[in-house]
């Protein structure tokens, strides 16, 4: 478990933090451009990314070092905390020397123990600023422990930012958001500074406002939006980022709510609560019930030498729940996993049952 951590002074400041930069520094031109687009716009820190992994070779990988030089000079004409991913050794030390400000780990890094441990024994006895994304896939033990690794380095301003998970099924997203992955990291941080990165999980302009919008519904603590003086013509990720000018608009439609507004009477909302509870008591009895049915229905195919897993069957059940739920305002994304969730388990009673 991480030691508390210290505040972030401008969050202290301001919520919520934002964030904002081009996906990648392109030419000297469009860094300075772009940064000054932004610098009246209420954001925290100015971001770019100078070594870029991509998926496949071939593609716009970063201008590297020779990058470095254009964000000090952002930091000198704008005054703006410079930010940058960082991905190994070499990145650490480069901008360590560079006097960037605040560094992130990128997804494909933190799903990398050994990358983790290699970035954090470089940050010994470096007290700087570090954000850490999730890993691309959805594992919470992976993402706490790239937190834990960096924190035993000796850093003690930590945050995380939820850019949403890789997906093989088409989806509206480019990474699937998989929110209860944040919320399971707040349960075991509940003091990190946990950011959103509605550009990578949109991956899509036309999404970044809606995300956004959730993310603070959520109570997440700021945001990282991918912004570029010219987005259409990024040499990364262009469909993703947005004008200084966009940003603006983006940012002043925002609604910070508050968990417990003052003044407002809760009682409406509390009869609604103890009615959810009321019913969550009935769904837990009502499961409860169904695996009973499937230990008997485990030993009546144990007697008659049955697979456990009829597929023909359960595949037409899950095309009946999605009907069914359909008409009452479900989707069959949400259909789908509680279902999924409720056979894994019937099909664990099973085997258990008939191993034992």
């Amino acid at each position: 478990m991480l030691s508390k951590l210290k505040a972030w002074p401008s969050l202290q400041e301001k919520k919520p933090m934002i964030i904002a930069g081009p996906c990648s520094a392109e030419t000297e031109e469009q860094v300075l451009l772009t940064a000054h687009g932004l610098k009246n716009k209420n954001i925290n820190i100015f971001r770019a990314g100078i070594w870029k992994p991509r998926t496949r070779p071939g593609s716009f990988e970063g201008v590297g070092s020779i990058g470095l030089p254009w964000l000090k000079r952002v930091k000198q004409e704008t005054g703006l905390p410079i930010a940058i991913e960082v991905a190994n050794i070499k990145h650490v030390y480069e901008a360590l020397r560079a006097g960037i400000d605040i560094l992130w780990i990128g997804a494909r890094t933190t799903v990398n123990p050994f990358a983790i441990q290699e970035i954090a024994d470089a940050l010994q006895g470096v007290d700087i600023p570090i954000l850490i994304k999730n890993p691309v896939n959805p594992d919470v033990s992976l993402w706490l422990g790239a937190i834990e690794r960096i924190e035993k380095s000796g850093v003690s301003r930590i945050g995380a930012i939820h850019r949403g998970v890789s997906q093989f099924e088409k989806s509206v997203y480019r990474n699937n958001p998989e929110w209860q992955m944040a919320l399971d990291l707040k349960k075991y941080l509940p003091d990190i500074l946990l950011i959103n990165d509605p550009s990578h999980i949109s991956g899509n302009r036309e999404l970044i406002s809606k995300i956004s919008q959730q993310a603070l519904d959520m109570k997440f603590d700021g945001l990282m939006i991918e912004t570029h003086i010219n987005p259409d013509n990024a040499w990364s990720d262009a469909a993703q980022q947005i004008t200084p000018e966009q940003l603006d608009i983006i940012l002043n439609r925002l609604i910070v709510k508050t968990e417990q507004p003052e003044g407002i009477e809760l009682k409406n909302i509390e009869e609604l609560r103890k009615s959810i509870g009321y019913i969550d008591e009935q769904l837990i009895d009502l499961l409860g019930y169904r695996m009973k049915i499937v230990e008997d229905i485990a030993l009546f195919k144990e007697r008659n030498n049955m697979t456990i897993l009829q597929e023909n069957r359960w595949n037409e059940l899950v095309k009946n729940h999605i009907e069914n739920g359909a008409k009452k305002g479900l989707t069959t994304d949400f259909i789908t996993k509680v279902f999924n969730a409720v056979h894994q388990e019937s099909i664990e009673r099973q085997n258990n049952l008939i191993n034992k």
